[in-house]
């Protein structure tokens, strides 16, 4: 369903009693360009949920796993936040952006002089396990209240506190230079973007996420998720036969 259909139910459905009787959590496979908050609100202006959440964002360029909360499956947010995440995605080698995405304004481009495969697997293997990462400018962490995405779109740089995260596996799936495709399994509130740009700095070349895919969070997997497109089709009574009763939700093995 195109945005413009998703303004147009909205507007049919303005008025309406809000449903309040639908509990538990749907798997949507977000498409990119959407951020998690629009998933959120198209979800809920389409079907009148009450109450309607996520359990944890994605970046707009990212695809993949977002849990959507329903009701009082709300309440299960810090728990699925809390949860392990695993990605795979692309890393763009010998290019830094501003945002550390594809998105963001190029900054910096270096050679990938002698730099392998080995080496680039043995920097992998580095950086994992506990490492102290500083949140990226373009993100929703807040300084003095204040998102820093907002004081990044005014050119404005401030300090940040590095934070303690693990990453449990960080593996390539393939080498084709300047790309290299990885897996990574990591701790919530990880930022895949700063790991690989922090990475490719080390590498001494620089890098970027070029793409990001959400595989895994918790004991939920993206096979078992639906499209945007695919749920905003579907009537209620089919839409509640996909929802994860609050009482089938099994907590993360980690």
């Amino acid at each position: 369903m195109t945005l413009n259909k998703q303004m147009q139910t909205s507007t049919k459905n303005k008025g309406l009693k809000k449903i309040d009787s639908v509990h538990g959590v749907l798997l949507i496979d977000k498409p990119a360009r959407m951020t998690s908050h629009d998933v959120v609100a198209a979800i809920r202006r389409h079907f009148l949920f009450k109450k309607v959440g996520h359990g944890g964002t994605l970046d707009p360029l990212a695809t993949g796993l977002l849990p959507i909360l329903i009701g009082r499956g709300t309440k299960l947010s810090h728990h699925i936040m809390d949860s392990h995440k695993v990605y795979e995605g692309t890393m763009h080698l010998g290019i830094s952006t501003d945002s550390q995405d594809a998105e963001g304004k190029i900054v910096s481009q270096k050679e990938m002089d002698g730099i392998t495969q080995e080496k680039i697997e043995e920097e992998m293997q580095r950086w994992t396990g506990d490492i102290m990462q500083t949140p990226p400018m373009v993100s929703a962490v807040k300084k003095e209240g204040v998102p820093l995405y907002k004081l990044a779109r005014r050119e404005e740089t401030v300090e940040r506190t590095p934070r303690l995260k693990h990453i449990y596996t960080f593996d390539m799936l393939s080498f084709s230079p300047p790309y290299v495709s990885f897996r990574v399994q990591c701790t919530k509130g990880t930022y895949v973007r700063t790991l690989c740009s922090d990475m490719g700095d080390d590498l001494g070349c620089g890098a970027h996420v070029s793409a990001l895919r959400r595989i895994e969070t918790g004991t939920f997997h993206v096979e078992n998720s639906l499209h945007l497109d695919k749920i905003l089709e579907m009537p209620l009574t089919l839409l509640q036969q996909q929802i994860i009763p609050i009482h089938q939700v099994r907590t993360d093995p980690s």
